[in-house]
């Protein structure tokens, strides 16, 4: 009982004071300046689509080696919108807790969380950058409100992709996770092109630019967008998956090296997963040509930081890219904060909380650097300048002088790292 007492108190000092809503991405005071809110409205719709014909690789054999099914992606899609008179920014996300079903002592639990965005909003007719964002294994599509929704105020339309059997309510297979997060990336891809074409009759008809693209990937969605920009996995990862079905995604598959895609302009990959475990060999991530940012904690204990993403980092040696590093951080440096159902239970409050960190903090300053990355890459926008940060020494011994970084407040920026390395 008097443990049952302490969570609910617990619970009750995380709301807002005031009996005020709480929305996951608002502005702490403390905030850096580009994590603000866009001037645009939001709208925010559900959608599915279905990508038929695919390799069922959970239920391949040696009997059956090439078992096929429809892997139905549900997507939530937010964009620029213009309300009608008495419509606002409001709706409420219902997602899941647990880590897949059948788990008695993490049973799939539905839970509510608010969200600023006005559901099923008329879109604004001009045509935006597309931001693609893929979740970790398991997650879901609305983990990352607080980002998705900031993104789409400041003129992106960004699709989050439910993909099949790496959800929290459908988790399965690890090979699954490994083989489709690429081919998952490009079909929406592929789908959301047609959607925005003139005259598709498809509500995004005109309003996306679907040749200026970034994925955004935590997690497993960060060894997925890799994985479709041009990081080849090796020969010995592809016996990660059996019967050789993973060698659709090896670097050297001349199927693989011709389906890079031209319109993906810019990636970020938060805590990705595959270096620590040897997915990519040094051949694999010269690969990646794409401009990557790379988010993280030195304390990552799934994906690694050392021999993980840093080593990631470190050699994608084709690409620009940026390091930010949280010290002290684990690896949930990209989810929105634990919304109070998972208070209940600790391994669910832990997978979405940092036990140093405060979430809402790291989420403001997420948003703060990806605005400034997508708005260089895919709008041309004069915020190089976020970018140009005072760096560890090559050695990566910590300065005590960091000096101020643009768009912080003095002292502001304790606790973090940045790394900058351009295409060699």
């Amino acid at each position: 009982m008097f443990g049952r007492m302490l969570v609910l108190v617990a619970a009750l000092s995380a709301a807002p004071l005031g009996g005020a809503q709480e929305y996951f991405g608002d502005a702490r005071p403390d905030a850096p300046e580009l994590a603000a809110r866009g001037p645009l409205q939001v709208g925010v719709r559900t959608l599915v689509a279905e990508h038929k014909d695919q390799l069922d690789i959970l239920k391949a054999s040696a009997g059956t080696p090439d078992p096929r099914y429809t892997r139905k992606l549900t997507l939530e899609v937010w964009y620029p919108a213009r309300l009608a008179a008495g419509q606002k920014e409001h709706t409420v996300y219902t997602d899941v807790l647990g880590s897949g079903p059948n788990d008695p002592k993490r049973p799939n639990t539905p839970f509510q969380f608010n969200g600023r965005a006005a559901r099923d909003a008329a879109p604004v007719g001009v045509r935006y950058p597309l931001v693609i964002v893929s979740h970790g294994y398991p997650g879901s599509r609305l983990q990352m409100s607080y980002l998705t929704e900031n993104l789409a105020s400041k003129g992106y339309v960004v699709v989050a992709i439910d993909h099949p059997e790496s959800t929290r309510a459908d988790k399965a297979g690890f090979p699954s996770t490994l083989l489709n997060r690429r081919l998952d990336d490009l079909f929406v891809l592929d789908t959301v092109t047609a959607w925005a074409k003139p005259r598709s009759g498809h509500f995004l008809a005109g309003v996306v630019d679907a040749n200026n693209v970034a994925l955004v990937g935590y997690s497993m969605g960060g060894y997925g967008a890799l994985n479709t920009v041009g990081a080849g996995i090796s020969a010995s990862a592809a016996a990660f998956v059996p019967g050789g079905k993973l060698a659709i995604n090896q670097q050297g598959n001349q199927q693989y090296e011709s389906a890079r895609d031209p319109r993906i302009k810019a990636v970020v990959a938060f805590a990705p997963w595959g270096g620590e475990q040897k997915v990519w060999d040094a051949a694999g991530l010269a690969g990646v040509r794409t401009p990557t940012l790379f988010i993280t904690g030195d304390q990552d204990d799934v994906a690694g930081y050392q021999d993980g993403v840093l080593k990631l980092f470190e050699g994608a040696v084709n690409a620009d890219r940026q390091l930010l590093t949280y010290v002290g951080g684990r690896h949930n440096s990209a989810p929105n904060p634990p919304s109070p159902a998972h208070w209940s239970n600790p391994d669910d409050f832990q997978s979405y909380s940092e036990p140093v960190w405060d979430s809402r903090r790291i989420n403001n300053i997420n948003q703060h650097f990806v605005t400034a990355f997508l708005g260089v890459h895919l709008k041309q926008q004069p915020l190089q300048s976020y970018l140009e940060l005072p760096q560890l020494p090559a050695d990566g011994t910590a300065k005590l002088n960091l000096g101020v970084w643009k768009g912080f407040a003095k002292r502001a920026m304790l606790g973090l790292e940045w790394r900058h390395l351009p295409s060699q």
